[in-house]
């Protein structure tokens, strides 16, 4: 008589020691950033110059644009673990080292600039390699709900990083903030240090088709001798993607979804705001209605931990999602316009957090880092390129037609999606 091992039940996430260990090191860093930025903005203001001001909260966008591809690459060769680890310990380490430095003398341009390009550096670092580690702390099955996890975190920490840090400025200046900020980002060490990781699983390939499944032709995992420079490393890493059955289209997705996206919902909300006669408080019921559908979303993705049908559910949310940006400009009232950005948070919420874990889950292991940077290079780098396009067409034209064109961009998006079949088919594991 043989005896049948019966596998365990997979530890869902928000169960697991491991998952929560690198949730509270995220979110502790994220506060952290929340922090350093209120902090750099409020000691550039101090200096009594607005260019300075204005090119100190510059300075940080131009290493990070510049560099964030290559800290894909780093986190492939080193291991994100690593790479995430390294970040908190130089931020950390950077802030309160300024944090002395104003104690003693006042801040100027020069010197936050400069920090400003290191924390830049720093951050095009460990941005990839964050977004490339939850595949190695958990099983393919609950990278969705990490993602919604993670969205949380992230929700959860602008909302209580903002208002520390405002409390420290107004307590002990810019310098206290970044003290708190430099604390949080060590706070974060321990916590990765204890990191358990594992080694990627290999690609599904079971009869349903999955997130995970690979075009005949993509490249296989590099070859260390074929690829000895970082250089070479990037090159492969972006033909694998453009090679690739649902990564290219992924990326395009996210690519259109960021562009049409951003301008709108962050510099167009604030000119909205103003010719509306609804003033800061009108923008922060706007964007808290944007902040609660979003946790919303993400919590709904925490709790379910899988999405059937993920890659069509995903182009649909876009869709949708673009018809409430274009609404925005057209309602009358704040309270119409907070409910509006909820629907648009809920909506744009839930397709970002599946489109990260399709991401994941069909990269090959060998090239989840720098499949991570180029989808983190869109949001972070060539997303924020719509802003002065987004202040010239308002300028032009007002914020309606702008609404309308940016909402025809995000549903452009999710259209390609539903027209591509992969896409449309793509599951995420079960």
């Amino acid at each position: 008589m043989t005896v049948t091992a019966v596998e365990a039940p997979e530890r869902p996430a928000h169960r697991d020691p491991n998952v929560l260990r690198w949730l509270g090191a995220y979110t502790a860093s994220m506060i952290g950033d929340s922090i350093y930025f209120m902090a750099l903005a409020w000691a550039a203001a101090r200096t009594g110059s607005a260019s300075g001001t204005g090119l100190v909260l510059a300075a940080g966008s131009i290493p990070r644009a510049l560099l964030m591809l290559g800290g894909g690459v780093l986190a492939d060769r080193l291991g994100p673990r690593r790479v995430v680890i390294g970040s908190d310990a130089a931020r950390a380490v950077l802030v309160l080292v300024l944090a002395a430095v104003l104690v003693l003398t006042a801040p100027t341009v020069g010197v936050l600039v400069v920090v400003a390009l290191l924390f830049g550096a720093v951050d095009a670092l460990f941005l990839p390699a964050v977004g490339a580690l939850p595949p190695r702390i958990s099983t393919p099955g609950q990278l969705a709900r990490i993602q919604g996890l993670r969205a949380l975190a992230a929700r959860g920490s602008s909302i209580i990083g903002a208002p520390m840090g405002g409390v420290a400025v107004a307590t002990g200046g810019p310098s206290l903030a970044f003290a708190a900020a430099g604390v949080l980002f060590a706070l974060s060490l321990p916590l990765l240090l204890s990191l358990r990781t594992r080694p990627l699983p290999e690609p599904e390939t079971s009869g349903e088709a999955s997130a995970a499944e690979k075009a005949p032709d993509t490249e296989k995992a590099p070859d260390t001798e074929k690829t000895p420079n970082a250089w070479n490393d990037l090159v492969g890493g972006l033909r694998y993607i453009r090679r690739h059955s649902l990564l290219g289209p992924l990326m395009l997705v996210i690519a259109l979804s960021e562009l049409g996206f951003v301008g709108p919902l962050n510099l167009g909300l604030i000119m909205l705001s103003e010719q509306r006669g609804w003033g800061a408080a009108g923008m922060g019921w706007i964007v808290a209605g944007f902040a609660g559908g979003a946790a919303g979303s993400a919590l709904l993705l925490a709790v379910r931990g899988r999405v059937p049908r993920a890659g069509l559910v995903m182009c649909l949310m876009a869709l949708v999602g673009a018809v409430g940006i274009a609404s925005l400009a057209q309602v009358p009232t704040v309270a119409h316009a907070a409910a509006i950005a909820a629907f648009v948070g809920l909506t744009a919420g839930l397709a970002g957090a599946l489109c990260g874990a399709l991401v994941q889950t069909a990269a090959d292991p060998a090239y989840l880092g720098r499949v991570t940077s180029v989808s983190t290079f869109f949001t972070y780098a060539i997303a924020p390129l719509s802003y002065p396009v987004t202040g010239a067409a308002v300028a032009l034209w007002g914020t309606g037609p702008v609404f309308v064109v940016s909402a025809v961009v995000c549903a452009s998006g999710g259209a390609t999606g539903l027209v591509l079949t992969g896409l449309r088919r793509a599951e995420l594991p079960r």
